[in-house]
């Protein structure tokens, strides 16, 4: 079995003059998000064999957080590819992972975040709220009952976890400040 979780970069900031979509970084609610995803991994004691992230540097800023939160340093590999990449183009990273690794945490950007859970995961409760929406510094969980990532195929794995900032700490959702 394998498992694949995917984290959405946290708030990024409109209200810096960046010159590249890419250089944004993260607003103080992105940051406090981020920290209270990493502690919420710690609780629950998950570890990853790889990390595979976007280098941009609002990701890179959420798995500083997140990393805070956890309370050890997350090690990624940073793939150019991943930076706002499609369902179909993260699912090509996916069947590329080492058979090695079981337990890999992906980091980027959607709509290709979403789009692949939803493309890979059976229908239930926990992916129709990920059809609603699925926002910054949100942890999306799946299982995949197959021995080789390459073999990962549409409608195949089981969404077991959808945490979003907002079921941590109300604080942290789209209207409150």
């Amino acid at each position: 079995m394998k498992t694949l979780t995917l984290l959405r970069h946290a708030k990024s900031s409109w209200d810096d003059p960046v010159a590249r979509d890419f250089d944004r970084p993260l607003n103080a609610k992105g940051r406090r998000a981020a920290a209270m995803i990493g502690q919420h991994l710690k609780a629950l004691d998950m570890t990853f064999d790889h990390i595979l992230a976007s280098p941009a540097i609002r990701v890179m800023e959420t798995l500083d957080e997140v990393s805070g939160g956890y309370g050890r340093k997350l090690e990624p590999v940073w793939d150019k590819t991943l930076y706002l990449a499609s369902a179909a183009s993260l699912l090509d990273r996916v069947h590329a992972l080492s058979d090695d690794c079981d337990h890999v945490l992906m980091v980027g950007h959607n709509p290709g975040l979403e789009d692949l859970v939803l493309d890979l995961t059976l229908d239930g409760a926990l992916r129709e709220r990920v059809e609603d929406k699925y926002p910054t510094a949100t942890v999306a969980q799946m299982t995949l009952l197959i021995d080789r990532w390459a073999d990962a195929r549409a409608h195949s794995a089981t969404l077991v976890a959808f945490v979003r900032p907002r079921d941590l700490d109300p604080t942290l959702g789209p209207d409150a400040p």
